[in-house]
């Protein structure tokens, strides 16, 4: 054999032997199984394990500048909360992609029913590409959702021509969990639903039931003898009609722990604290798309002047419930851990739940990528208030920079929990209990 011949042959079986080996490679890990690209992420972040009270956390495996991507990921499950489907929210049964046209989003929330839009061509809803379920009529986006929720859960929640029956097992369920969950909605019940219907639905099971293993389902934090305020004595009677009804619905055999008392808790404690509010809006797009154009100065007044007074309108008539709103279990987001001072922040840039983790500042390598548990007016609040409501909803207190800098001031409560509590004041005990199952 010719030299150039025999050393191009031994390339050729390198390569071959290298192809083997990367088709013999372990599967990327789970935490990253979600991942819109999964090896792109495990060379971005990893989660490493921290101690035994904050557990687990994730870090930064390269540096990231302020405004960078630094994962995008979908998550294993999600469902649009009861009450705001209800409140005739139309989103994709499967990932939340709002189903109005902008035009249409924007006649329903400020009231005006011949309201038209200017620049309607930026629009990104495509109605003409929407999908019901052929029996019970359930929305999809497109044909990809439609068939992507019949694989993965709707053949055990799909209630036929029983959709409006107040009687059928899951309406029943759904009823309850309004009757006792006001807005502001933070999870649902079909979250767990649909955990459990993924589970049943699927060949492997085991490996779903892995998947979710990974989230923490703590209702208690035994330590610092704190108990989620929705799981301690005073809810025993309204969890305990939940899981009854939720039995009735959707028991399984093979998932019987999840159907007793205590599984049950530890179910909804699951969705409680890793659950992440998905917000989508095709109005929000257009303004966004109006933003960006390019337009000569009067022209671009007037333009920012209708959206300004268009907002005002629906202020008037809405108030603050603008979106689509939900929750998803997002694997390696719920790796994060909270902080009043975050340097990360989830995003759902796609107008659905490919939820983007995005750097707020400058991120270096090796350091713990943390997001806030809390919205921008609670950040805002005192220590005190703070760590009630982290204590109360995630089970922990608070050690992160900003905590520990205002550890020495006193255990006062901010203004805007106290017009909270005040207001609150003059309620029965039972309207008490209810307000407070609005929180999870």
């Amino acid at each position: 054999m010719h030299t150039a011949s025999f050393n191009l042959h031994r390339r050729r079986k390198r390569l071959r032997r290298r192809k083997r080996r990367r088709n013999m490679a372990a599967p990327v890990d789970d935490m990253f199984s979600s991942c819109v690209d999964s090896v792109k992420a495990a060379a971005a972040v990893e989660v490493r394990f921290i101690d035994s009270m904050k557990g687990k956390g994730l870090f930064a495996k390269r540096s990231f500048k302020k405004g960078d991507s630094i994962f995008l990921e979908r998550p294993l499950i999600a469902a649009q909360f009861l009450w705001n489907s209800l409140y005739k929210y139309k989103a994709c049964d499967f990932c939340l992609r709002a189903l109005e046209t902008a035009e249409d989003n924007a006649r329903r929330l400020s009231g005006v029913p011949g309201l038209r839009l200017p620049h309607p061509e930026l629009c990104r809803v495509r109605p003409e590409l929407h999908q019901a379920c052929p029996q019970c009529q359930v929305m999809y986006c497109s044909s990809e959702c439609r068939q992507a929720a019949a694989d993965q859960y709707h053949g055990v929640l799909c209630l036929g021509p029983s959709r409006d029956d107040p009687d059928h097992p899951i309406n029943k369920l759904a009823d309850a969990w309004r009757s006792v969950h006001f807005p502001p909605e933070t999870c649902s019940i079909m979250l767990m639903a649909r955990m459990v219907s993924v589970v049943k639905q699927a060949k492997d099971g085991a490996r779903w039931q892995t998947l979710f293993s990974h989230f923490c389902s703590r209702a208690a934090n035994e330590e610092d003898e704190i108990v989620h305020k929705l799981l301690g004595e005073k809810f025993r009677g309204q969890l305990a009609v939940l899981q009854s009804l939720f039995k009735a619905a959707l028991y399984d055999e093979s998932l019987s722990r999840w159907f007793v008392p205590d599984g049950f808790r530890s179910l909804f404690a699951l969705v409680g604290t890793n659950g992440q509010g998905i917000g989508t809006s095709s109005l929000s797009q257009w303004v966004h798309a109006c933003d960006a154009l390019q337009l000569p100065v009067q022209q671009r007044e007037q333009l920012d002047s209708f959206i300004d007074q268009l907002y005002k309108d629906i202020e008037k008539e809405t108030g603050d419930f603008l979106n689509c709103e939900g929750s998803g279990l997002f694997l390696l987001q719920s790796s994060c851990n909270h902080s009043c001072i975050p340097n990360a922040e989830a995003s759902f840039p796609d107008n659905n739940f490919l939820l983007q983790l995005g750097a707020v500042r400058d991120i270096s390598a090796g350091e713990e990528i943390c997001i806030s548990y809390l919205d921008c007016c609670q950040r805002d609040r005192s220590r005190h208030s703070r760590h009630k409501i982290l204590r109360e909803n995630y089970l922990f207190v608070c050690s992160c920079p900003k905590c520990a800098t205002e550890m020495d001031e006193p255990d006062v409560t901010s203004d805007e929990e106290e017009e909270e509590e005040g207001e609150a004041e003059g309620e029965t005990e039972g309207d008490e209990m209810e307000d407070e199952m609005t929180d999870v």
